[in-house]
């Protein structure tokens, strides 16, 4: 359940962005082992210069094919896990043509009182749900 959110620079073509896609969706469900139609993803393409990304004075460059990454997810996976997932993304990314470099994930945790997958209601507060294991 997982909602993912990636930002691009304009210029690929769908299939590239369905390809970045599908190498995320394909690490969550490997790492996380949820169920491959458990995927909400949504796909920004900006105007080139609307993404400044830089190394945060980690010592490399990226470019314009940079890849922003924020996952919002339920708490309670481990840092190592974590990481896991991290490198899983990026080993994916990098078979689809996406440079480690370009690369940036932002992990944000929240709880079950957090989501509400329609209707207004929050399905797993309800029970319509089962909240998810970590």
């Amino acid at each position: 359940m997982p909602l993912v959110r990636i930002d691009v620079t304009a210029g690929r073509s769908e299939a590239e962005l369905r390809a970045i896609a599908d190498a995320i969706h394909e690490a969550i469900v490997d790492v996380y082992k949820i169920p491959a139609r458990d995927r909400f993803q949504i796909i920004n393409e900006l105007p080139a210069g609307r993404i400044i990304a830089q190394d945060a004075g980690l010592g490399f460059e990226r470019t314009d094919g940079v890849v922003m990454i924020q996952i919002f997810t339920q708490r309670g996976r481990t840092d190592e896990t974590k990481a896991a997932l991290y490198d899983r993304i990026a080993n994916g990314l990098a078979g689809v043509g996406v440079s480690g470099e370009n690369v940036f994930i932002g992990y944000v945790e929240n709880g079950p009182q957090d989501w509400s997958f329609g209707f207004g209601v929050a399905q797993y507060m309800t029970g319509e749900l089962g909240v998810p294991k970590a």
